[in-house]
């Protein structure tokens, strides 16, 4: 009796336990559901949820032709997933002999038995991410390689997972490769340098996200947001004036075995850079394009300088052109420091123009200290009025701040002023300095440099970008003539008669700067050889700037190393760009002896015109829907334009709806962008063109 109650005392005791248990867990339970529950079920949500960034394609840089001059190629690495749910042992054994030997077809250096080996023991080990190979493969290539064996099954069954790098190619090579930039291998953090960092947030796109979620061992997509491609950025570059640009400017770092230049080319009226080469020599020997000197390098400039102090004395009225200036035998003291000219002897005595076109030191310098040595102040304020004490402020980052010292400052000395006047003890860059001059070119319109004209999202137009005036005016109009006379002078006359031709005229100037260095003796310092100017003369178009730096084989003179370069490049420009126009207009001239001139297009259109005027014409006859014409004396000959299949069209002076009707009939994808007439094509006229090829208008 006593070991019965024993027992049922025991287990009362162990029933009221679990009964106690039963009732705390059941209240952690409702604590955990009701006072916890938001945290719980997030972190069931973290583990039975996964996110899969994919990235956006970024966007391509392009030329003002809209060719290509940064764009990502992708690569891909093949990684296998040894536990997907679907890749069952049975299938594993059955495909891993013809795996491993494709494989090693593929690749070509390694072993069927050492692929074999790899993927086996990666089986055993349950490896999730196993890479079965280095070498990153094409797209083309990974297309061939998902139809071998497992890999064709997909991710889930044959555990494929092919992971995409993005590579960003350069199709022009080192081409403006500086402006264009380059990338971070982090591609998170997007551009380096370049138009690349400067348009970056315009470029790199939107982010898409997968989200899937885990059920029964599988991954199962549940929702996507996909991914938006980066725009593209249309460039002002003109592809055929930067190779030209490159090539002189290289041609001369060769010669005269220099160590670094660079040569700018600016549309007078935009500001828009159409070519931009910074050319270094690398330790190899070779010249790279290394570092942006036209925008990120400020030196002394020398003699282009004086142009600055010209304009001052002349807007102030202290000189006129004619009036006479004694250099004497080539040099003068200002307080115990000598100033010289690079002209043995001297000139004795020259007109204010002649002392510009001549580039006396002394002249100039002599100018500026008599009239300003009393209120320098004046001087300078004239020339942060025309803004040459401040950055251009683009885009592209890294460009250096120019430095023009003010009376008062620590820095300033008695021998400031005259040395100021010449282009010493000052710095700008060679960008800031092109634009001084091209606002000199512009009737005294100050315009920021372009590098970009639009921004598009695949071929649709997003924001178009326009000039921005940085000075509405640096001088008057009265002061400008003058000058462009001194600058069409030094070509004409003085020390820049090497590059004059009998074609157009060139105004611009000359400088040849001593370049001091901490680490040298002033006998050792480098020279500096610079051209800025503009052509043609007489209704400037483009400015261009060159300048080499520490030429050596003992020729180091700015008409000789820098003036040349200039000469080469506007020879090209002028052949590309105003000949045409000439011959253009005298055909015109001859015509308006005939009838008035059409250009050709669709028959029906011109007819229903021509009729309707009342001008006689030959051809209606034609069975034909396209139509060139020809002005005769009487009347207007119709003939035949034939389009050959195959071939791609010239459609330049077309409008949009004759141009693209042109082109879609010939199986041509068509991609618009501006108003009016057809001004460029991508696809050049004469070449063969694939069916389903896409052609960009810029119309103009």
């Amino acid at each position: 009796m006593q070991i019965k109650k024993s027992i049922i005392l025991r287990f009362g005791l162990l029933y009221i336990g679990v009964a106690a248990l039963a009732v705390v867990i059941l209240g952690k339970a409702l604590y955990l559901r009701i006072v916890d529950g938001d945290k719980w079920e997030e972190v069931v949500e973290k583990h039975n949820n996964k996110d899969i960034v994919i990235d956006a394609n970024r966007g391509d840089i392009l030329a003002s032709d809209f060719r290509k001059l940064a764009c990502s190629v992708p690569t891909y690495r093949i990684y296998m997933d040894m536990r997907a749910h679907g890749l069952s042992d049975e299938v594993f054994d059955g495909n891993i002999d013809s795996l491993s030997y494709l494989l090693s077809r593929f690749f070509g250096d390694r072993s069927k038995a050492s692929f074999k080996t790899g993927l086996t023991k990666a089986r055993a080990q349950g490896k999730r991410y196993y890479r079965v190979h280095t070498r990153r493969i094409s797209f083309t290539e990974l297309k061939k390689v998902k139809e071998f064996p497992l890999f064709r099954l997909g991710a889930n069954k044959g555990g494929f997972i092919p992971k995409k790098y993005e590579n960003r190619r350069l199709p022009f090579g080192e081409l403006a490769a500086r402006t264009v930039g380059s990338l971070y291998e982090e591609k998170d953090l997007g551009g380096r340098f370049g138009l690349e960092m400067a348009y970056n947030n315009s470029l790199k796109g939107i982010s898409g996200v997968s989200t899937r979620t885990r059920v029964s061992g599988n991954w199962v997509v549940e929702e996507q947001v996909e991914p938006v491609d980066g725009h593209d950025i249309v460039t002002t570059i003109d592809i055929g004036l930067q190779d030209v640009a490159e090539s002189a400017l290289l041609q001369q770092l060769q010669k005269h075995k220099a160590d670094h230049g660079c040569a700018v080319l600016m549309e007078v009226e935009t500001g828009k850079i159409r070519a931009i080469a910074n050319l270094g020599r690398a330790s190899t020997g070779k010249y790279i394009e290394k570092y942006n000197y036209a925008i990120g390098e400020a030196t002394e400039p020398g003699s282009t300088f004086k142009l600055a102090s010209m304009i001052v004395a002349l807007e102030d009225g202290v000189v006129q052109l004619g009036d006479s200036i004694e250099t004497g035998k080539g040099y003068c003291y200002f307080y115990d420091r000598k100033m010289t000219d690079s002209h043995h002897g001297g000139y004795g005595t020259l007109s204010v123009r002649e002392v510009f076109e001549k580039s006396s030191n002394v002249g100039v310098s002599k100018i500026i200290f008599d009239n300003y040595r009393d209120n320098p102040r004046r001087f300078v304020d004239r020339l942060y009025a025309m803004g040459l004490n401040k950055p251009l402020g683009i885009e592209i980052k890294g460009e250096a701040i120019p430095k023009l010292k003010y009376p008062g400052e620590k820095d300033w000395w008695g021998t400031t002023l005259p040395w100021m006047s010449i282009g010493y003890e000052i710095q700008q860059t060679p960008l800031q300095v092109l634009t001084f001059y091209n606002a000199v070119a512009n009737n005294g319109r100050m315009v920021k440099p372009m590098f970009v004209e639009s921004i598009q999202h695949h071929g649709e137009l997003i924001k178009e970008i326009t000039p921005t005036v940085i000075n509405p005016s640096i001088c008057s109009l009265e002061t400008i003539e003058k000058v462009h006379e001194m600058m069409v002078g030094v070509v004409e006359r003085g020390t820049t008669k090497n590059i004059k031709n009998n074609r157009y005229q060139i105004a611009g100037k000359t400088g040849t700067a001593q370049i001091s260095n901490e680490t040298t003796s002033y006998k050792d310092k480098k020279h500096q050889a610079s051209f800025v100017g503009y052509f043609p003369a007489d209704k400037p178009l483009y400015s261009c700037i060159v300048v080499v730096h520490a030429p050596s084989n003992n020729v180091y003179y700015a008409n000789v190393v820098a003036g040349s370069v200039f000469k080469e490049i506007s020879d090209r420009v002028y052949a590309q760009s105003y000949q045409h126009s000439e011959i253009e207009t005298e055909f015109e001239v001859e015509l308006a002896k005939h009838q008035p001139y059409s250009k050709g297009g669709k028959k029906e259109d011109l007819v229903t015109v021509l009729e309707e005027v009342g001008i006689l014409f030959q051809g209606k006859e034609l069975e034909a829907d396209w139509i060139s014409t020809s002005a005769r004396e009487h009347d207007i000959s119709l003939k035949r334009k034939n389009f050959p299949a195959g071939i791609v069209p010239n459609v330049k002076g077309l409008g949009a709806k004759d141009a693209v009707a042109i082109l879609e009939n010939m199986g041509i994808k068509v991609v618009l962008s501006g108003v009016g007439r057809v001004k460029q094509q991508s696809m050049t006229a004469g070449q063969n063109y694939r069916k389903g090829s896409t052609i960009y208008l810029k119309m103009g």
